[in-house]
């Protein structure tokens, strides 16, 4: 990993403050292939960051070699009226698929750019976005092999498991909706009982 890396997180309002400092990372990232997006893929990007923002929970790391930004990921608690699991091509039981507002985080981005990465930037990003959180799994989604094999390969390394495929939108790609199991099922029903009483 780079000497000099340093890992920044913004919570609350932070986020909306910080999308200018990691903009021109994402077009560098996301103008590459599979991706290939171009000026009106970011201006759709930014519309969404925007909104992501005011989500609850709303967190977002950047990763810093000196002065230049490398690399970043954010996230938010899944809400309780998510369409997230809908959009996946196989049922799902109804207790896997049920939220409540805090039980699943979910990470929309996790990028490094191409200097840096195979050198644990993302690892160290995902180890900052996920410290302290208080959540019983973790979900991402991801292009399917061969597009995006190197991001799955180390999704699969962090203990993710693929749950189905998933389509959020008619013009939008498929992706792999993969799921990282935090707290195991017995603490989750404790956790569950105790939160009704």
């Amino acid at each position: 990993m780079p000497a000099e890396v340093a890992y920044e997180r913004y919570e609350g309002q932070d986020p909306t403050d910080q999308l200018d400092t990691f903009l021109p990372a994402y077009e560098e990232v996301y103008a590459e292939p599979p991706y290939s997006e171009g000026p009106s893929d970011v201006r759709q990007f930014i519309d969404h960051y925007l909104l992501h923002a005011e989500r609850l929970g709303m967190r977002l790391v950047i990763a810093r070699d000196g002065d230049e930004v490398i690399g970043f990921t954010y996230g938010y608690y899944l809400p309780a009226n998510t369409g997230w699991w809908g959009n996946v091509d196989r049922p799902l039981p109804a207790d896997f698929t049920h939220e409540d507002g805090t039980r699943t985080w979910v990470i929309l981005e996790l990028a490094v750019r191409k200097p840096w990465r195979r050198q644990g930037v993302a690892a160290a990003l995902h180890t900052a976005l996920l410290d302290s959180l208080d959540v019983d799994r973790v979900t991402l989604t991801v292009r399917p092999e061969p597009e995006a094999a190197a991001a799955q390969a180390a999704y699969e390394a962090w203990g993710y498991r693929e749950v189905g495929i998933s389509h959020p939108w008619e013009e939008a790609p498929f992706y792999k909706t993969m799921v990282l199991e935090l707290t195991p099922a017995s603490s989750r029903t404790d956790r569950a009982s105790r939160g009704a009483t």
